[in-house]
């Protein structure tokens, strides 16, 4: 009876030793592995490979050019799952909405303390429980002012200005294109109401002979090139213009910016979730935080990387304006499925004319 029971036990193990070491093997590869989602040009290489060095894991990383496109991947790309993703301030909201995140547990986040407590417990995540702060900006009038003189901008209101006429750029998000129209009109700029969204529909209709493109990938561009002189910009990108050279001068309308930020989250389907939150942890740090701002040319929530940076852009009011003009903006929140597809209906209206 032994020997048949030692029998039974070596065939076990000749027959499933090989899967089991294939299962810990693959088990240990996601361990060691991390797929990260993040805006194109968001993380530069080097930062990445130093995070590898120090931790012997590897980062997969890919990347988006919209909110949209990175909320469709997602919800329909099933064969793999993301361990963190960096969507903006109201897809945050949507997304904790719909399930799509997971809480975080910001115990194992030491460097959560380095936040800026003006970028925490916003609206659209409450007490940071899913989101934690990586980048932040607004979106604001871009001016060449070798064409236009400065003095001659201070709203929104003066892009429908018909002298502008077919040199435009906008950003190529409806929620930020009808938000520009929104506060000009005096109406909250995350409303629900369908006749304020109506109104500024056809509001912007008006607008659309002077626009020439629609940018979300980098809206410097077409100010580097040329094609444009004045325009809806972001703030990291308009720093970033005026670092090459170019007379672009960056203007916070009277009726308020519109503020967004980037934050990390962690995918409720997430693999290597203690992975994601070592990686945000060093992304956290101060000295890495403040060569992520420095080589992006965007503003860090991180009140001791800042310490770090050059007073050329700690002082600079395109990157981190006083609480004056961060007060008078708006922050983006999500507005629900049925009134955000009204939203993106209308816009491709708009892009169609």
């Amino acid at each position: 009876m032994f020997l048949f029971f030692r029998l039974i036990c070596i065939i076990f193990i000749i027959l499933f030793l090989p899967i089991t070491k294939k299962y810990l093997n693959f088990t240990k590869s996601f361990q060691n592995t991390i797929f990260f989602y993040n805006w194109t040009e968001y993380v530069p290489q080097e930062i990445l490979d130093q995070f590898t060095k120090e931790t012997g894991i590897k980062i997969i990383y890919s990347t988006y050019e919209s909110n949209e496109s990175m909320y469709a991947k997602l919800k329909t790309y099933k064969k793999q799952s993301y361990d963190l993703v960096v969507p903006s301030t109201y897809f945050v909201a949507k997304m904790k909405n719909e399930g799509m995140i997971q809480k975080i547990d910001k115990k194992k986040i030491p460097n959560f303390v380095n936040l800026d407590s003006r970028f925490l417990n916003k609206s659209f995540d409450l007490n940071n429980e899913y989101s934690i702060p990586y980048m932040w900006g607004a979106t604001a009038i871009g001016i060449n002012t070798n064409i236009i003189n400065p003095d001659s901008v201070n709203s929104w209101n003066d892009l429908w200005n018909p002298k502008y006429y077919k040199s435009i750029s906008l950003i190529d998000d409806a929620k930020e294109v009808f938000q520009m129209s929104l506060i000009k009109l005096g109406y909250p700029g995350n409303t629900t109401n369908l006749q304020y969204i109506k109104e500024a529909f056809i509001d912007l209709k008006k607008l659309m002979p002077n626009i020439i493109s629609f940018n979300s990938d980098n809206p410097g561009y077409p100010f580097i090139e040329g094609s444009v002189n004045i325009g809806m910009i972001w703030n990291g990108s308009a720093y970033s213009v005026q670092q090459l050279g170019i007379p672009l001068k960056f203007i916070w309308p009277k009726e308020g910016g519109i503020f967004w930020m980037d934050s990390f989250v962690i995918p409720s389907n997430a693999k290597n979730i203690k992975g994601a939150l070592k990686l945000i942890n060093f992304l956290l740090r101060p000295d890495i935080a403040s060569k992520i701002a420095q080589k992006t040319g965007f503003s860090t929530p991180n009140l001791q990387a800042q310490k770090l940076l050059p007073l050329n852009m700690i002082n600079n009011n395109v990157l981190y304006p006083n609480n004056q003009i961060i007060n008078k903006g708006i922050w983006q929140n999500d507005v629900g499925i049925n009134i955000s597809k009204k939203y993106e209906i209308f816009f491709q209206e708009l892009k169609n004319l």
